[in-house]
């Protein structure tokens, strides 16, 4: 994963001038042995020049942490603290931010020794809101030094995907299909967001990739290609062409991301695509998301962005999917009803014609594309990576711009079955608890897509603390409702 960023969080402790320094001295020290006992010290620095209680102080903490290659950060109040010095710290330090408050140790310390970080917590967000300053704080964020350490952790991916989006290009090629309105959404709020976007003719490509024509890095590409796949290579022919556009698209980073750090794509994969290049790039689009570059089908721009996110949070490949098709009742009944606790209306299968990682399905194999080869000779269709995604933990969710250009979001986390699809492309069965309402109140009341990013595990947390962080108003941010739980569309009397 060599396309997100590694996280660097500068911890600076702050006290107010009335408290006792040494509280705040004493727990950041604990607060930093505990998360070094758990996890890796590499993850955090320690600002030793001083505790910040002044203005004066805060300059200093600054320079200390940004000299150290800190960019993420994290106020640590080991005591009530200076509410003005806290937040213009804050104000000035150019990444995510976090506030964590310490608890207080014992009964025997409550009278010397009483912080009083609970309630200058309090005053810490409102000046911060003051101040119009955005920053992370967790959902109960006082605590002992191991529970605040726990705290910062949570934050690790939070902040990762934050510095992600800072230094993101999102690369796209074409306009979106004929009939594929629903991928296209307004741009502007990528750049409110820090995002660049460099927009490009699929000819610009297709010029590209002919320049690589017997490119001396192909036959390695091949050679890759074919221990990955094993006894999947159905189509061995096609993989030197294939390792051509592989080599085409990376070059293409390489030479456009310009001062951008991390970088996504959303590629044109139809209608031209396959009769003018010769193939379908999906096993390519995968191998390019294993290595933490996610590729988007059918120029969907967001939904590169969306994917780009969960990369950085699960510090692991993702996938782009249909929400695609029910579970036929048969199917149903046979493996799944009186197997797991879903309802036939809890199940459906996510679906893309083979874009997903390899490490990510079952089984796989390489072959033609099914849908395309109804209306166009088979041999242009080869090149995509069909087999069953891997059961367990996913999490289903989407950034998306709508069409009046607002943010929106939903999360769903749930799971993929250990249930054989009896179809074709790379496909899973998903089980996502009340997703018939989820469906119908989130997807289709919100007007999103048919595409969604899957990350595998269960991510819904960060992402939405990511989401409330980068702007996304709460209550633009669905997720499925427990049963009992209305909808503000919902029926009541259904």
């Amino acid at each position: 994963m060599n396309n997100i960023p590694q996280v660097k969080i500068g911890i600076v402790a702050v006290s107010r001038d009335c408290f006792p320094e040494s509280l705040s001295v004493n727990r950041r020290k604990a607060l930093v042995e505990a998360y070094q006992a758990k996890y890796d010290a590499a993850d955090i620095y320690e600002c030793p020049v001083c505790i910040v209680e002044s203005e004066i102080h805060m300059v200093q903490a600054l320079e200390d942490i940004k000299a150290a290659g800190c960019n993420a950060l994290v106020v640590y109040l080991g005591n009530f603290g200076p509410e003005i010095s806290e937040t213009l710290l804050a104000k000035h330090f150019e990444g995510p931010k976090m506030f964590v408050a310490a608890a207080e140790e014992d009964m025997n310390s409550l009278n010397q020794g009483r912080g009083d970080a609970y309630c200058g917590m309090l005053n810490a967000s409102y000046n911060l809101a003051l101040r119009n300053i955005k920053a992370y704080i967790p959902e109960y964020p006082v605590g002992t030094a191991a529970e605040c350490a726990d705290m910062i952790h949570e934050f690790l991916p939070i902040a990762r995907a934050i510095i992600g989006l800072s230094d993101l290009k999102i690369i796209s090629f074409g306009p979106r299909p004929l009939n594929f309105m629903a991928c296209n959404a307004p741009i502007k709020q990528l750049f409110n967001l820090g995002v660049e976007i460099e927009e490009n003719s699929e000819l610009d490509l297709f010029e590209a990739f002919n320049k690589h024509a017997n490119d001396p890095r192909i036959p390695e590409v091949v050679a890759d290609m074919e221990a990955e796949l094993g006894e999947g290579n159905m189509k061995p022919e096609i993989l030197p062409k294939l390792a051509q556009y592989e080599l085409t698209l990376l070059d293409w980073v390489e030479a456009h991301k310009g001062y951008r750090k991390h970088v996504a794509i959303a590629g044109k994969c139809w209608p031209a695509f396959q009769t003018q290049f010769g193939f379908v790039p999906c096993y390519v689009n995968s191998r390019l998301t294993g290595r933490g570059i996610p590729v988007s089908c059918e120029v969907d721009i967001y939904g590169a962005l969306s994917e780009y996110i969960g990369t950085c949070i699960s510090n692991d490949a993702v996938t782009l999917l249909d929400i695609n098709n029910t579970v036929p009742y048969d199917l149903y009944n046979a493996d799944i009803k009186d197997k797991y606790d879903y309802t036939s209306n809890d199940v459906f299968m996510g679906f893309h014609c083979g874009n997903t990682n390899s490490k990510k399905l079952s089984f796989c194999q390489m072959k033609y594309q099914l849908i395309m080869a109804r209306s166009l000779p088979e041999e242009v269709t080869q090149g995509t990576l069909e087999g069953d995604i891997v059961p367990g933990d996913i999490t289903f969710y989407r950034l998306q711009s709508t069409a009046d250009n607002k943010l929106r979001a939903y999360v769903a986390q749930g799971e993929v079955l250990p249930v054989a699809t009896r179809s074709f492309g790379a496909i899973g069965i998903f089980a996502i608890p009340e997703m018939k309402r989820f469906y119908r109140h989130v997807l289709i009341e919100g007007n999103y897509p048919h595409h969604g990013a899957v990350a595998f595990g269960h991510f819904g947390k960060a992402l939405y603390e990511v989401f409330k962080y980068i702007g996304v108003d709460v209550d633009e941010i669905g997720y499925n409702q427990p049963a009992g739980v209305r909808y503000p569309t919902e029926n009541p009397f259904a």
